[in-house]
C-alpha cells in the first residue's frame, strides 16, 4: 500500500495546532476532497460537516469551509452532532462529501478529520490517497470562478433530524418508562442529542458530561473514563449506565450495581437476541482480533461464526457489507448495527440493549455477562521514536510468546494507528501465562524504545 502522509487508521488526527492538524492542511483537505468529489456536470455539490466540542473545531472548521467553498461547493454545518449523525446527514441531503471534525476520545488537546463518502460509508483506502495526492499540489489549481464559489449555510435542525433517526431504530412496541438511565455524553457531540433521545422514549434521564466548555471532552467522563457513570448510577439507583465517547461512535455500559460491561458482551448480547427473533443476517458477527475468545465460543454454541478482522470500525465494516452480516464490532465499545447506520453509533446499540432489558424484565446485572470471558490482558507501552516491533529483541520475545500460547491462546501486538503505542494483547485459559508473556513483551518493547 502506498504510505500516506496525513490519513491514519481513522482519518487525519493529532495534536491541534501542529502538523497534520492546522488550519492550512483543513485548507487543503477541504480543497482536495472537493476536487474530488466534484462530478464534471453542472449541478450544484454539497458538503456537510458536522464536529464535536473541541476548542480547536472553531479553528478546522471555518478552514474546511473556506477549501470547500473556494473549489466550488457548497456547505451545509450541522453543528456539534455525533459521527454516525454525520453519515446519516450525508445521505440525507443527498450531499456528496460529509466530514466529521472530532478525535473521538482523545483528550481535547487532539482533533480530526474524518470522511464520508455519498453513500454515508468511511472513504476507501484509494480514495484517501487521491485526496492526499492533491493536497500537496498547488492551491491555485482547479479554484471556481467568482461566480461559481460554494455557499454556506447551518442546517439548524440537524440535531433534532438525528433524534427522530435514533428513536425510530427502538421497537416500536416498547418504551423506556420505568427505567432510570443514567447516559455520560463525554461534554461532547451527544451531549444535546442522546438525553432527548431517552427521555423522549420515556425514560428516567440521569445526565453526566453535558456542559462541554472546549476544553472538558472525555475529560474524566465517557467510555474512557467510567468511573463517573458508575458513580452517577450507584448515587441515582438506576437501572443501567451508558457512556459514550466524545464523538458518540462508541460506548460503555455499566449494569446496576456498577459493574462494567464491554463490547464484547454487548455484541454477545444483541447477536442473541436478534438471532432468536430471526433477525440476525449473514450467520454470525464481525469484531477484530481484539475481540475475545469466550465471545467466539460463546457464538459457536449457538452456531454462529466469528468473524474476525483487522482493528478498526472500518474494517469491520468492510467485512461486514462483503458477508452480509448486519452486526459487527470492537470490543473497546464501536458497534455497528448496519439496519440503521453506516458506521459506528454508541446510542443506537444502547437502544438495543435496553430493548432487551425492557423485554426481558431481568435487571441489567442478570443479562450482562452473557458469556465468562478468558483471561486477557492488554498493555499499551508508549514510546517516543523509531520502529520498535522491527528490534531483534522485540521479534524474539514475541516468538517465543507464540510457541509458550500455541494452542492454548492467542497473541495480539501492534502499532496503535492514532497514538504513538505499541498495544499488547494476549488471551489464554491460563491467566499466569497471559500476564507473563503481555510483561515479557512489554520489558523488551521499552527495552527498544529507549
Amino acid at each position: 500500500m502506498t504510505k500516506r502522509a496525513y490519513f491514519g487508521t481513522d482519518g487525519i488526527r493529532g495534536l491541534a495546532n501542529s502538523h497534520p492538524m492546522t488550519a492550512e492542511v483543513a485548507l487543503r483537505v477541504g480543497m482536495a476532497a472537493g476536487k474530488v468529489f466534484k462530478s464534471q456536470d453542472e449541478r450544484r455539490h454539497l458538503v456537510v460537516i458536522g464536529k464535536d466540542t473541541r476548542l480547536s473545531g472553531y479553528m478546522v472548521e471555518p478552514a474546511l469551509v473556506a477549501g470547500f467553498a473556494s473549489v466550488g461547493m457548497d456547505v451545509r454545518l450541522l453543528g456539534p452532532m455525533p459521527t454516525p449523525g454525520v453519515a446519516m446527514m450525508t445521505r440525507s441531503l443527498r450531499a456528496d462529501l460529509g466530514v466529521m471534525i472530532s478525535a473521538s476520545h482523545n483528550a481535547f488537546t487532539d482533533n480530526g478529520i474524518k470522511l464520508f463518502g455519498p453513500d454515508g460509508y468511511k472513504l476507501s483506502d484509494d480514495k484517501e490517497i487521491e485526496i492526499e495526492a492533491l493536497m500537496d499540489q498547488g492551491l491555485a489549481d482547479g479554484l471556481a470562478a467568482p461566480t461559481a464559489l460554494g455557499r454556506v449555510a447551518r442546517v439548524d435542525d440537524s440535531q433534532a433530524r438525528y433524534v427522530e433517526i435514533a428513536k425510530a431504530t427502538f421497537p416500536r412496541r416498547l418504551n423506556l418508562s420505568g427505567l432510570r438511565v443514567v447516559i455520560d455524553c463525554a461534554n461532547g457531540a451527544a451531549y444535546k442529542v442522546a438525553p432527548v433521545v431517552l427521555y423522549e422514549l420515556g425514560a428516567d434521564v440521569i445526565k453526566v458530561g453535558v456542559e462541554p466548555n472546549g476544553t472538558n471532552i472525555n475529560a474524566d467522563c465517557g467510555s474512557t473514563h467510567p468511573a463517573a457513570m458508575v458513580k452517577a448510577v450507584r448515587e441515582f439507583r438506576a437501572d443501567i449506565g451508558i457512556a459514550l465517547d466524545g464523538d458518540a461512535d462508541r460506548l460503555l455500559i455499566c449494569d446496576e450495581t456498577g459493574r462494567l460491561v464491554d463490547g464484547d458482551q454487548i455484541m454477545a448480547l444483541i447477536a442473541d437476541s436478534w438471532s432468536r427473533s430471526n433477525r440476525l443476517t449473514g450467520g454470525g458477527v464481525v469484531a477484530t482480533v481484539m475481540s475475545n475468545l469466550g465471545l467466539e465460543r460463546f457464538l459457536a454454541d449457538r452456531k454462529l461464526t466469528l468473524e474476525r478482522t483487522a482493528v478498526g470500525d472500518r474494517a469491520v465494516m468492510v467485512r461486514m457489507r462483503e458477508g452480509g452480516f448486519n452486526l459487527g464490532g470492537e470490543q473497546s465499545g464501536h458497534m455497528i448495527l448496519s439496519d440503521y447506520s453506516t458506521t459506528g453509533d454508541g446510542l443506537l446499540a444502547a437502544l438495543q440493549v435496553l430493548a432487551v432489558l425492557k423485554e426481558s424484565d431481568k435487571p441489567m446485572s442478570a443479562l450482562a455477562r452473557q458469556f465468562e470471558p478468558v483471561p486477557q490482558l492488554l498493555e499499551n507501552v508508549r514510546f517516543s521514536g523509531g520502529k520498535p516491533l522491527e528490534s531483534d529483541q522485540v521479534k524474539a520475545a514475541l516468538a517465543e510468546a507464540e510457541e509458550r500460547l500455541s494452542g492454548t491462546g492467542r497473541l495480539v501486538v501492534r502499532a496503535s494507528g492514532t497514538e504513538p503505542l505499541i498495544r499488547i494483547m494476549a488471551e489464554g485459559d491460563d491467566e499466569k501465562l497471559v500476564n507473563q508473556v503481555v510483561r515479557d513483551i512489554a520489558g523488551a518493547v521499552r527495552k527498544a524504545a529507549a
